[in-house]
This record gives C-alpha cells, sequence and structure tokens, in this order.
C-alpha cells in the first residue's frame, strides 16, 4: 500500500519515470502523449535542456534565501522579464508558489490597497459562477464552482457571483455576441450597485475558462465594459490567467486579445512550466505606490515566496519561449488543432460545442445536440473518457459539472507549445477514439 496520500485513494495511478519531449514515460514504459499539460501546466514538455541547465546551475550556487532577509538575482531579473512585457500599468511581481496563493495574494492585497487610500468600508468581492479560482479558502470562495465549494461552503466567506460569459449556453438564440456581452455587463453593474459601489473592492475573472468550463473565452467587448464599469465605481480588476496566461492563448498575457489591462493579474502554470513550483501576482502602479506610501508594508506572505531556484527555472522557461518565437507556434498550432478538431467533431453526435484560443481548447459533450441536454451526470462520462485515453496513450483533461456544477462534460486540451504536425493528428485520433469507445457503451 502506498503511504501516499493520493488525489483519489480508490486509485492506481501508474508511476511516471521519464519524460521525453511532450510525452511522459511511466514504469512499464508506456508512453503518453501530453495534450493538456497535465493541468495547463507543461508548455515546454518534459526534458527542455536549457530549463534543466538553469535548476542545476541555481542550485549550485544557491538554492533558496528567504524573502525576509534577502531579494535574488533570479528574482529581480523575472520581476523585470515579466513587467517589461506586462499590460499597461503592471510595475510590480509578488512571486508565490502557484495558482491558489497568487489569487489569495491579490484579493489580500486588493483589500489592503483600500485600507491605505482610506476606503475601508470596500469589502465586497464579485466573482463569475461556474469560475475557477483556485483551492486555498480564499480562493475557493471567490471561484464559482459549485462541485468544489459545496463541502466546504459553511468555512467560505460570502461572495457575490454573477452569470460567467458562456455563449454556447448564455446566448439567446435571438441577441448578437455584443448584445450578451452588454446583457452581461448590466447585470454586474446592477449587482454593484445593489451591493453600494462604495461597497464593492474587486471583479474577479478569468479571461479564458479554463478547468470549470473548458476553454471558454468572452464574447467581443466583453471585457472592455467590465473594465468600463470597474472604472467608473473606482472597483479593482482581478484577472485570473493563471491556466489561460503566459502564452496559453497566444499572447503571453491573455488579457492582450481583450485590449485591457488589469490592476492585478494573477499567472501560475506556465510561468515555470512544471519545471518547479512558482506563481505570481503582477501589481499594478498604483496599487503599489499606495502600500508603499502607506504601511510600506504587504501583510502578508509565504516560506518560500520568490525562491531563487523556482525563478531562475521560471525565467529559462520565458525566454526559451520567446527565444525560439514559441508565441507565434502557439497560434500556427492551435490553428491546426482548431481545424482537426472540427474535421474531426463538428458534426459529432454528442459533441455540442468547440470552443478555445491558441493552444487551450474545449469540447463540450452532449447527448442530444439539438436540445443541449447534457449526459447524465451518473453515467461519469468525463472519467470514462480520461481512462480511455490513457489506455490509448493520451493524456488530456475532462472534466464534469460544466452546466451547473452538477451536470455537463467536457474536454480541455491544452498541450505543450512544442508540439509537431504530428503530434496534432495523434491527439485528436486517440481523442476521438476515447470519446466513441465511452459513448459507444
Amino acid at each position: 500500500m502506498s503511504h501516499v496520500f493520493h488525489r483519489h485513494l480508490h486509485h492506481q495511478y501508474p508511476t511516471a519515470v521519464a519524460g521525453d519531449g511532450p510525452y511522459l514515460i511511466d514504469a512499464q514504459g508506456r508512453r503518453y502523449l501530453d495534450a493538456c499539460g497535465g493541468a495547463a501546466v507543461s508548455c515546454l514538455g518534459h526534458s527542455d535542456p536549457q530549463v534543466r541547465n538553469a535548476i542545476a546551475e541555481q542550485v549550485a550556487n544557491m538554492a533558496y534565501a528567504h524573502s525576509s532577509f534577502f531579494t535574488s538575482q533570479p528574482m529581480e531579473q523575472l520581476a523585470d522579464f515579466l513587467v517589461e512585457r506586462a499590460p499597461e500599468g503592471i510595475e510590480s511581481v509578488y512571486f508565490v508558489s502557484g495558482g491558489s496563493e497568487a489569487v489569495e495574494a491579490a484579493l489580500k492585497m486588493a483589500r489592503q490597497y483600500f485600507l491605505e487610500i482610506g476606503q475601508p468600508q470596500r469589502r465586497h468581492v464579485i466573482a463569475r459562477r461556474q469560475s475557477y479560482h483556485g483551492n486555498t479558502l480564499g480562493a475557493l470562495a471567490t471561484g464559482g464552482n459549485a462541485w468544489r465549494r459545496r463541502p466546504f461552503e459553511p468555512l467560505l466567506m460570502e461572495m457575490t457571483h454573477v452569470s460567467p460569459c458562456y455563449a454556447y449556453r448564455g446566448q439567446e438564440s435571438t441577441e448578437t455576441p455584443e448584445a450578451y456581452g452588454e446583457r452581461l455587463a448590466a447585470e454586474l453593474d446592477a449587482q454593484i450597485l445593489r451591493l453600494g459601489p462604495d461597497s464593492v473592492m474587486a471583479f474577479v475573472a478569468e479571461p479564458v475558462v479554463g478547468a470549470t468550463l473548458g476553454a471558454v473565452p468572452a464574447v467581443p467587448g466583453y471585457f472592455r465594459r467590465v473594465r468600463e464599469i470597474c472604472d467608473r465605481y473606482g472597483i479593482l480588476l482581478i484577472l485570473d490567467e493563471v491556466m489561460c496566461g503566459m502564452g496559453r492563448t497566444g499572447t503571453l498575457f491573455a488579457a492582450e486579445q481583450e485590449g485591457i489591462a488589469a490592476d492585478l493579474t494573477t499567472v501560475a502554470k506556465g510561468l515555470g512550466a512544471g519545471y518547479q513550483p512558482i506563481g505570481a501576482t503582477l501589481v499594478s502602479g498604483r496599487i503599489r505606490d499606495a502600500i508603499a506610501a502607506g504601511s510600506g508594508f504587504f501583510q502578508h506572505g509565504h516560506t518560500y515566496i520568490g525562491h531563487a531556484t523556482a525563478c531562475a527555472a521560471a525565467l529559462a522557461v520565458q525566454q526559451v519561449i520567446e527565444e525560439r518565437n514559441l508565441l507565434a507556434r502557439v497560434r500556427g498550432l492551435g490553428e491546426g488543432l482548431e481545424q482537426r478538431l472540427r474535421d474531426r467533431f463538428a458534426e459529432h453526435p454528442h459533441v455540442g460545442d468547440i470552443r478555445g484560443r491558441g493552444l487551450f481548447w474545449g469540447l463540450e459533450l452532449v447527448e442530444n445536440r439539438e436540445t443541449k441536454a447534457p449526459f447524465d451526470a451518473g453515467r461519469g462520462i468525463n472519467g470514462r473518457i480520461k481512462a480511455a485515453a490513457m489506455q490509448a496513450g493520451l493524456m488530456c483533461y475532462p472534466a464534469g459539472g460544466t452546466v451547473d456544477g452538477r451536470q455537463g462534460d467536457h474536454i480541455l486540451l491544452a498541450p505543450p507549445f512544442i508540439l509537431e504536425e504530428q503530434h496534432l493528428d495523434e491527439v485528436v485520433d486517440k481523442l476521438g477514439t476515447a470519446i466513441d469507445q465511452v459513448l459507444s457503451r
């Protein structure tokens, strides 16, 4: 019996022993094409020599120095790199160990900002249903993933949730995408007025919704209207790019494609590509300046913030992406993946929607395409597809609760940026086999 407290105590996991580009290899020598990056993490695959060398060099010099005593060269260099490429207004970076920590830091920083500027009454956070912002209690409360929230609801602080921008199910047949976005913006505006504009602290959203909905981008103009509303009422905009950022959608920051900048942006996953645990909260100049002019001290912290080896790894990852022009590759491969997905599944009787950007794609599975009726949740469609895909040598990221936190199934694809064209064929072929194998039963 394993003494590891695994994610699922009734599941027998294969043992991963090696990585080879976009493949992981288990102890029996089986190869698995990683078409989901684990959880949209492994954007450079599993064996990049430049990143491994950077880690080894940093450890040889100094693995770790606590941030209450020292800064470090890798931390300073990585912050410079990100700020130089971030959307307008971002001036500082607060490094953590993962996405949930990044969201927690953003929430606390937003609250402290309003304390520093003399608006302590601002305490409400508005987010969206069917969103996911992490598993720590603050991040879990902010997220609108009903299935993940349910067991812990007595422990969660009060949040307000509005409708997601989920055109496949939310847009009326008589609405244009722009009109749908306006309706959602009006809903947000109404919630702010209900709570009291001077009591709302922040609005939190994923530019492209990841795990909960399966790579759902917003309709055109939606985020511009959100930004306008936040500005009108003096509310901070927090964009969660933990899954969709760092090049995943074809630009370094997903918000670039929306033509806006956030006050706080959270990143992780593709930041370090899995080579070391790292995340970050990117902070606008006005927030940093307010805290600097006030207490000067962010009342928050973790043991491993700004970890030197993690920062060295992440800097190497980002340099590789830039030096090899991988963002352009993401866009080109993304077009190829989209075309293959549409060729294979556009007329599939149980694929209701195909959506995404860059190398971030989702398939929503339905029992009836005409009515969009989901499969009975009791059938466990998404888990069975994951198992069938693993048997075929493919890692994908199926999930349930797509529609309302209980019903609905989707499959998320977030493969490494280093794929070749033949890998796209392998992804779609093996995924099609797994879907048909499960749904034909």
